[in-house]
This record gives structure tokens, sequence and C-alpha cells, in this order.
């Protein structure tokens, strides 16, 4: 066991849903390059906005998968010595600009149990077609930027919202990400005034509760400079997964 220590190190943390799934991303394809920090493969099966991606983990592995045509272009198999940097120049001299890497949570085994034993305080509840009027109130508070940023709709697969004196205060709302994958991505708006609260924090555990009773796991993404979202994501009790990039569209 002594030899990976990445394995060791990463495997009992996270499900086995997220490890696959993200193992699928970037090694179902012919490797062309492998060390112990770095690998990168050529998959034809790639949609066209994730033609280039780059996946770094929080144990400090990277991995690049891209398009045959893509590589052709990169041409990044001419080498025997690859590595991130090397590959990043090549992305750049082939004129590929990534879109800028988005942060991954997700709930370690340890926390999914605890949420899952846990009672959730205050006024929270699921949101369905009924509370339309509701959620146009709350839309309209919040600034265009907010609402592009959250990306939180009423007509997603779940929604759950937080209350304060009977005020759509802070919301949240999950979709199925992949088809193939029971993962279920979220986005959360909590009103300016409303912050510091709490309530986005309950919120973000409700509707990640809820998705472990659907039989999905919670993924929680936010860029790396948004500060507040990282917190958050913490506060919830997510841990960081790693860094994620993919071709700039």
């Amino acid at each position: 066991m002594t030899n990976q220590p990445n394995q060791v190190r990463s495997t009992p943390l996270f499900s086995q849903t997220i490890t696959d799934f993200w193992r699928a991303q970037f090694l179902n394809g012919d490797v062309l390059y492998s060390d112990e920090v770095f690998t990168v493969a050529i998959n034809p099966d790639l949609d066209e906005d994730s033609r280039v991606m780059v996946l770094e983990t929080t144990d400090g592995r990277v991995m690049a998968v891209l398009t045959p045509a893509m590589a052709d272009k990169v041409g990044p198999y001419q080498r025997q010595d690859l590595s991130e940097e090397i590959f990043r120049r090549k992305l750049n001299e082939a004129g590929v600009t990534l879109h800028g890497a988005d942060y991954l949570f997700y709930f370690s085994e340890t926390d999914k149990n605890v949420l899952l034993q846990e009672n959730l305080e205050g006024d929270l509840r699921r949101l369905t077609e009924q509370d339309d009027a509701v959620f146009y109130e709350f839309e309209s508070s919040a600034s265009e930027q907010d609402l592009d940023d959250a990306y939180v709709e009423l007509d997603h697969w779940a929604v759950f919202g937080s209350f304060e004196q009977n005020r759509l205060v802070s919301a949240a709302s999950m979709y199925p990400w992949e088809d193939n994958a029971q993962i279920a991505d979220l986005g959360v708006l909590t009103l300016t005034p409303f912050r510091g609260k709490g309530h986005a924090r309950k919120v973000v555990r409700s509707i990640c509760k809820y998705a472990y009773d659907q039989g999905y796991e919670p993924q929680y993404r936010c860029q790396l400079d948004n500060h507040t979202s990282t917190s958050l994501a913490k506060a919830a009790g997510l841990t960081p997964y790693g860094k994620w990039d993919v071709i700039s569209p």
C-alpha cells in the first residue's frame, strides 16, 4: 500500500460516484502521457464545449483531456517530458484559451453522514410552482449580476427557500448535472440585507439532504475569486475536491 499515497489519501474522502465520474471524464480514452503528478488523455467522445478540460484535485494531481482534433492543434504528444506548465504553454501557443477554473465542492462521506442525521431549524421549505409570486418578489429584489452568478430558478429539479417574516430571503436550486451521473449541481442566492445570518448555509444543507434522499450527490461550484461563495461552501460543510477548467466558449 505504501507506494500508492494518492489513491490511499483520496479514495475514502469522497463517494465512489464522484471519483468514478471524474475518472471517466479524464481517463476514458487514450492516455498520452502520465506521471505521478500529470496525466493527459485523448477522448473523441468529449462534447464540443468540453473539448479541452483540466482538473487539479486537492491531492496535487492534474489531469487534462482533449479531443483528437484539439490534440492535433495543440500537439502535446511529441514530448516525453510533459508537465502541466508545458501543456498550458502549448495551449497558449495554439491560441486555445481556458474559461477560468471553478472550485468543485462535495460532501465527504463523513460529513454526508452528519448531514443526513441533522434536523435543520428555521423557516425553511421546498418551493414549488405555487410559489411563483413569492419567488418573483425574491428575484425582483436581487441584482442582475447576482441572479446571473447564482443561476437559481424556480423550474429547476429542486428548489428550497429560507424565509424571514414570511418573506423569501434565500433560495437554492438544483438540476441533474450530467445525463449519465447521479450528481446534482446547485446554485444559491441570498438577498443582500439578509446575508451573514446563516440563511444560505441552512438552505444549502436542506437541498443537499434532499438530493441525497433522491439518490444524487450534491455538487457546489464557484469561481476561484468568489470568496463569499467559497466561504459559504465550507460553512455548509462541503469539502474542496479540486479546480476544474474547460475551454472558453
